[in-house]
């Protein structure tokens, strides 16, 4: 099995526990300290935030971090169950010092919504009907 870690650089580690916390995320304390936390999104997915040195301090010496706030590198997607859980994951996100990133899309047989945590880092929540995979 493979798992994914997403590391991401935040410049207040307690305002995104709260954050991460407020989506349902479970805090994992074995590897978190006052520079890190790490949330179990699901079993094989974790999400480690850490402050901007410390995520600087596992780049090659003279690379610098990108601040999310000034411009997507990347957007992490979580599939859901329905498109009641993309809403549902999206108003969390509201209530918990994130913004909506774009109006949700629905394209019939895919639906999704996106958010950014408080630094700017872009999340999206998709479902996809199980009958358009099938070809």
């Amino acid at each position: 099995m493979r798992m994914i870690f997403v590391n991401l650089p935040v410049t207040d580690v307690e305002a995104a526990k709260a954050f991460y916390a407020g989506l349902g995320f479970e805090q994992n304390l074995q590897f978190s300290d006052e520079s890190t936390a790490s949330f179990v999104i699901e079993e094989n997915i974790t999400a480690m935030v850490m402050t901007r040195e410390k995520f600087t301090g596992f780049l090659p010496h003279g690379a610098t971090a990108g601040d999310p706030s000034r411009a997507v590198s990347v957007m992490n997607a979580l599939s859901a169950a329905d498109r009641a859980e993309c809403d549902q994951l999206l108003a969390r996100a509201l209530a918990h010092g994130g913004t909506q990133f774009t109006a949700p899309q629905d394209h019939g047989f895919m639906y999704g919504t996106s958010f950014a945590d408080p630094d700017g880092n872009v999340w999206e929540a998709v479902w996809m009907d199980p009958s358009a995979l099938e070809g």
